[in-house]
């Protein structure tokens, strides 16, 4: 566990002084105008939709309605970790301030939604690949949830995961890089919570025992 963490942390910041003294790359301009070659009004609006989740207030508001769900069935811990996944907007912005790239521009590609923030790494990678991996985990680890429920909201969770990264190219919002980014982060910030979860998860199922 520790091996994979670090060496997706080195991946990470590899990539991100990689970025920092090469903000355009030409890989990230070809990935882009391919993800946009075949463009088209219903699927604009899928991409928008698909993207919705992460955006301001609305990621906030989904953590914490989703945790206070938990908390009302009496899962409290698996709530205030799902309360803990927040962080990942805070180092998203971080990140974001020290790399400092410039978004993509027009004169580069077609920009369908424009965003204020710094590109890399993309917060919407981090916070989906956090907030919905832990939300999988979890339907992966609660027997007491009906099978049907979990099954439901693990394949919805980790359909929008995969999908969102391409959403962010396709938006003009991001570059390839911005969302290879994005998934590393996101897979350590992950990985750290679910690491912590099932180590006072052990604890407490250790302490019933006795």
């Amino acid at each position: 566990m520790l091996y994979v963490l670090v060496t997706m942390m080195i991946g990470f910041l590899a990539l991100t002084a990689f970025v920092f003294f090469m903000p355009v790359f030409l890989l990230d301009r070809e990935f882009s105008e391919e993800a946009q070659e075949h463009q088209n009004p219903q699927l604009d609006t899928a991409m928008k939709m698909v993207s919705w989740f992460g955006y301001m207030p609305n990621s906030v508001i989904i953590v914490l309605g989703t945790a206070l769900l938990f908390f009302l069935y009496k899962y409290k811990k698996e709530g205030l970790f799902l309360l803990s996944t927040l962080i990942s907007g805070i180092i998203s912005s971080i990140v974001k301030l020290i790399v400092n790239r410039p978004r993509p521009s027009e004169t580069l590609v077609r920009i369908i939604e424009k965003t204020r923030q710094q590109s890399f790494p993309s917060g919407h990678v981090i916070f989906y690949v956090v907030f919905f991996g832990f939300l999988a985990q979890l339907m992966f680890e609660i027997a007491a949830v009906p099978k049907f429920i979990r099954a439901s909201v693990g394949s919805i969770c980790m359909l929008l995961i995969f999908i969102v990264p391409f959403s962010r190219i396709y938006l003009g919002a991001h570059w390839l890089t911005d969302v290879l980014g994005g998934f590393l982060l996101g897979l350590v910030i992950l990985a750290t919570l679910a690491y912590l979860y099932l180590k006072k998860r052990n604890i407490a199922l250790h302490r019933n025992e006795v």
